[in-house]
């Protein structure tokens, strides 16, 4: 979804290390988008602390909420919940209590004009 829909410079991929994302297939992938790959080690779910917080929030405020019967259930919900409550509406502290969406536009327009004026200055 990341490759279809987003910029994926500086991206970064993190799971643990199931055999899904240890797939050569899988990581060929990623690599071929230049995606960052990071993997915990085994049994060390601390070792990325913000996107295990990322999972406990999806479980707690949308897998527990619902009870998906089917397949198509999950992947009707979980795309919904990540970029249209997750993504647009929840506010993360982390982001001084704004949706992550507003946060990268503001981050995106102060870091365009920053370099827009760095060119400025070298007569570009």
């Amino acid at each position: 979804m990341a490759i279809r829909s987003r910029n994926t410079d500086n991206l970064i991929h993190h799971s643990d290390k199931g055999i899904q994302y240890c797939s050569h297939e899988y990581v060929d992938l990623l690599e071929s988008h230049q995606i960052k790959i990071s993997m915990s080690a085994t049994a060390s779910p601390h070792e990325n602390a913000t996107i295990e917080s990322f999972f406990r929030t999806l479980k707690v405020e949308e897998v527990y909420l619902w009870e998906y019967e089917t397949y198509s259930d999950v992947t009707g919900r979980i795309p919904y919940f990540i970029e249209d409550v997750y993504n647009s509406k929840r506010l993360h502290s982390s982001l001084g209590y704004m949706p992550p969406e507003e946060f990268e536009h503001i981050f995106i327009e102060k870091n365009s004009c920053k370099v827009y004026s760095e060119l400025r200055q070298v007569g570009v």
